[in-house]
Formats: structure tokens, sequence, C-alpha cells
């Protein structure tokens, strides 16, 4: 959710502090020898100046978490599905992680169009990191396409199918959009309400030591936790402050770390499979 303090405004980013209504905390039936009090630690693209460490950190504690793709800007100015990062997505595939789409161009939807002859239609701000923003409307095939794109490309990159989900840029959407991606074989993942881990917001008026803080307090079994490879806006990074004493202080609470494979309202759908996990695993591309 690059760029959110420019695109969403100050609204939106009171909406995305009390999180989508989708999905609410559930209490999972954990596996045999698997904790009983687990959250889902997830993480969509963004500058990835930080992702070797969250890498480090989750290797550390032998978290498996999952990770929402979208082909945005990095650091040191190439793009979060290049050749360059090939090689880190091919590690965390081989981690054991999970893996969704979060479009190909980083579209957040504004609004529903008028159908054309039957077919839904959609505008959507499109920007990510410290890209100009541009509104383009979409076809709810050509969504779909935005979808896949990035599952295609990870196969490509690893070999290995992603899994048939999806997040919406700043978690915006609509019925009809939900529809149309389900339609194109992608369920939608949100968070919850102590799950937004505040990552994307001025650090100024939201430093570290509160969101810890915060996020220590109120996370719960069952919490869907966001957040990010790096945002650009943020001027004291989150992850090199937070995560570590976040994932430490969670354990000390008796709570563990989950894929969302392992989630029970994913689970079945993520064993079965989709139209993005059926995509055939092609050979490894730089």
């Amino acid at each position: 959710m690059q760029g959110l303090l420019k695109s969403v405004g100050l609204a939106g980013l009171l909406v995305l502090a009390a999180g989508p209504a989708r999905p609410q905390p559930a209490a999972a039936s954990a596996p045999a020898g698997a904790c009983d009090k687990p959250v889902y630690l997830t993480f969509d693209t963004g500058h990835m100046g930080v992702a070797p460490l969250i890498a480090e950190v989750l290797k550390r504690h032998e978290i498996r978490a999952t990770f929402f793709l979208a082909d945005e800007p990095t650091l040191t100015g190439g793009r979060t599905l290049d050749a360059q990062w090939a090689p880190w997505w091919r590690e965390r595939a081989a981690e054991g992680h999970d893996f969704g789409s979060h479009t190909w161009a980083h579209d957040i939807w504004l609004e529903d169009l008028p159908a054309v002859n039957g077919e839904a239609r959609f505008k959507f701000r499109t920007v990510a990191g410290e890209e100009t923003p541009r509104i383009r409307e979409l076809t709810a095939s050509q969504y779909c396409e935005e979808l896949k794109k990035p599952a295609q490309r990870f196969a490509e990159m690893t070999g290995k199918a992603m899994a048939p989900i999806f997040r919406a840029p700043a978690g915006k959407t609509s019925p009809a959009l939900l529809a149309a991606a389900k339609a194109c074989g992608f369920s939608f993942v949100g968070w919850t309400r102590a799950g937004f881990l505040g990552d994307e917001l001025s650090s100024e008026r939201y430093p570290n030591a509160q969101l810890l803080e915060k996020a220590l307090r109120e996370v719960r079994p069952g919490d869907i936790l966001l957040a990010h490879l790096g945002i650009w806006s943020r001027q004291d990074p989150w992850a090199p402050a937070v995560l570590e004493p976040l994932v430490k202080g969670l354990k000390e609470r008796g709570l563990c770390f989950a894929p969302l494979r392992e989630h029970p309202r994913y689970a079945a759908l993520m064993k079965a499979g989709g139209a993005a996990a059926s995509a055939p695993a092609q050979a490894r591309k730089p």
C-alpha cells in the first residue's frame, strides 16, 4: 500500500486504522502439535529496503508468513518482481511461506462504473511508492489479468504456484469487485482491526514505540497482521525497530505465527487451489 498518505488522505487512513470489516478474528482448530493461539503475519510489497532484515527475522524465529506481491518501485531504481529480487522470492518460497496477488500495478479501487455489454467496470487510482498517481478504468476481465500477472511472474521466479488469494491495495473493494475477483479464482484477504500495525503511518504522529505498545496490547489469537516490505513515506522505518520485539512479545504471551493456509477461513480454499494456484509452474527466469 505504498503512497497511501498521498493517495487516500486522512479519512482513508482512519478507515485503514480501523481495518476492513472482512475478515474478523476467528479461532482456528490447530493441527496436532501446533500452537492453539495463532496469528497470521502478512506483508505487502514495498520499496524492499527492509526486505532482507524481515527475511532474517522470520528465519530466526521460524515464522511462516504470507506475502502479497505487486510490481512496485524499489529504492535501488528497480522493481519488486524484477531479476534482482527473483532470488529473494525463491528463498522465501523455499522456506514455506504463502504468497498472494496484490495486483500488478497496485490498483486502488475508487468506484464501480456502469457495466458495458454486461461486463462490470471499475475506476482505480494506480500508484505505488513515489510514482505519479494515474486514474484508469478496467473491465472485470482486465482486472482479472492484473490479479494473474503477479501469480505468473511468481511462477517464473520460483517454479511454484501462487495461492488463489489477493489483497486489494489499501483494502478497498466493492461487492462487484470481489465478485469479479472470485470469478477469476481469487479470494480477498484483508486484515483485522488490531492487526493494522501502522507501518505506513507518519512516524512523527505514530512513533515506533507507540505502534509496538499498541500491537502488543491489542493483538489477539486469530488476528491477521498487516505490514509492508518498506514504506517510502515513513521517516523512521518500522521493521528494524518493531518487528523483532513484536514477534518476541507476542510469543511471550503464548501466541504463535502461522501462514494463511492454516487460517480457518482460507485453509480449504488454498488446499483446493484456484485460478492462481493452477497456473503451471514455468521454468525459472531471473
